[in-house]
């Protein structure tokens, strides 16, 4: 079942000219568009489906720094700066406030983790601490009888992922830009070896520049294009309830699950680090790269082979701009969430805090998150062909840093000086080992 989303209505006309196109509704893809017309670019974004339909509104809707890479670090603190002026920046409602974020340690090996990183991070001044005993309490009443420690992150958030992208879409608009929704693009096309326009659905766009902010589609579009983006799905599920009066304000993980408070009174639910990965074609086209990852979170991916392999295995991986293709057979991808995983959540959950014990479970979703080798983002210029722009495979971390994301993105685009150091985000960094070794 798809989660709830505001709906953005499309442009009536295609645009025949535009500086710009982004390719995807998300929340990327809309933040970049925003950022671009608040510059004075000429915009047009293009939305195979509707904004925000997939991952962006089915995700858990954290705006954290806490727990990330040391690459996110600096993009996410940026992205939170963004977040926290976003409704008065669009005049919308995002949904964003900040409730501050836990992670709940049941173990010292697991406090021991949590110090890691934040030996780490403290480069960056942030606001994270370590709290014991009664201190915890005070975030989520009983919790020091099950953990020992929590990580808390007082000024990290949350957004409502139903409400965030299609606000900043209309934003985006109010601020020139177009938004065409219904609208493939069937790929780019190129003179002089640039980029010089989009083939539609509906028709042709010249443009300058391309940003792919398509998400768990990106490496399809990118193959078409010659390009190899090695990207994988991953199932995640979550489910939400009925308002529950007597629950955390906090939102909070623990080994097991995670949850957070929603602005109807009810939570969004899931279990942590059980994601179910898809075994497909290419599983094994890219199993080289990903096999290191694939060892370091060794039982937190669940591997599964069945209906999918035979759904991509028939996928057309290459056609015509005049053709018919995939993006326009799937509008939206509306994968089934997986109900034993949503069960482990709901018991573990319960277990830890009674007041879950009565929850209703309103409805549960699914949603396939697209992730690189490193779970890094690409956010950056395709050498290979001038004014195509990436910005993919936000590994389940593209919501809080969305904005951020999007910000980078449009700065890259436009020439201008970045919000962070875009280095870490290159797509050159899955080919520059291969090439040293050879």
């Amino acid at each position: 079942m798809s989660p709830p989303v505001d709906i953005v209505q499309s442009d009536p006309v295609l645009p025949s000219r535009a500086g710009i196109v982004v390719i995807g509704g998300g929340i990327i893809g809309t933040s970049t568009a925003l950022f671009l017309a608040e510059k004075g670019h000429s915009v047009v974004l293009c939305e195979k489906g509707r904004i925000g339909a997939e991952q962006s509104s089915r995700n858990w809707g954290w705006c954290r720094t806490m727990g990330r890479d040391a690459r996110e670090i600096p993009l996410a603190i940026e992205s939170l700066h963004l977040w926290r002026g976003m409704n008065q920046r669009i005049n919308r409602d995002t949904g964003f406030r900040q409730p501050g974020i836990a992670y709940l340690c049941e173990t010292e090996k697991e406090v021991a983790t949590q110090e890691a990183w934040l030996a780490e991070a403290r480069q960056y001044q942030v606001d994270a601490r370590l709290l014991r005993g009664s201190a915890i309490d005070a975030l989520v009443p009983g919790a020091s009888t099950m953990f020992v420690a929590a990580m808390h992150t007082p000024t990290d958030g949350r957004a409502e992922p139903s409400q965030a992208a299609p606000a900043i879409a209309e934003a985006a608009r109010a601020a020139g830009a177009a938004i065409l929704t219904e609208c493939a693009v069937r790929g780019i096309e190129t003179q002089g070896g640039r980029v010089s326009g989009v083939v539609t659905e509906r028709g042709r766009i010249a443009c300058d520049s391309v940003v792919l902010a398509g998400g768990a589609w990106s490496r399809l579009f990118c193959g078409n294009a010659g390009i190899d983006l090695p990207q994988l799905k991953v199932l995640g599920s979550v489910f939400r309830t009925a308002p529950l009066s007597g629950g955390p304000e906090v939102t909070a993980g623990g080994s097991v699950f995670a949850f957070s408070k929603r602005r109807d009174g009810g939570y969004t639910i899931a279990r942590r680090n059980a994601n179910v990965a898809d075994i497909t074609p290419d599983s094994f086209r890219l199993l080289l790269q990903y096999l290191p990852t694939l060892r370091q979170n060794y039982g937190e991916i669940r591997l599964r082979i069945g209906r999918r392999f035979l759904e991509e295995w028939g996928t057309r991986r290459t056609w015509s701009l005049d053709q018919a293709t995939p993006f326009e057979a799937m509008r939206v991808l509306d994968p089934a969430p997986k109900q034993a995983t949503l069960e482990e959540a709901r018991v573990a959950l319960s277990r830890a805090f009674p007041v879950f014990a009565r929850m209703q479970v309103a409805e549960g979703w699914g949603g396939l998150i697209d992730v690189t080798p490193d779970a890094v983002p690409v956010i950056g210029e395709v050498a290979a062909i001038p004014g195509f722009f990436l910005a993919t495979g936000f590994s389940g971390h593209g919501f809080g840093i969305g904005p951020g994301a999007g910000r980078l993105a449009a700065d890259l685009v436009a020439g201008d000086t970045p919000i962070v150091d875009p280095a870490p985000f290159r797509f050159s960094r899955f080919t520059e080992g291969r090439r040293q070794a050879a």
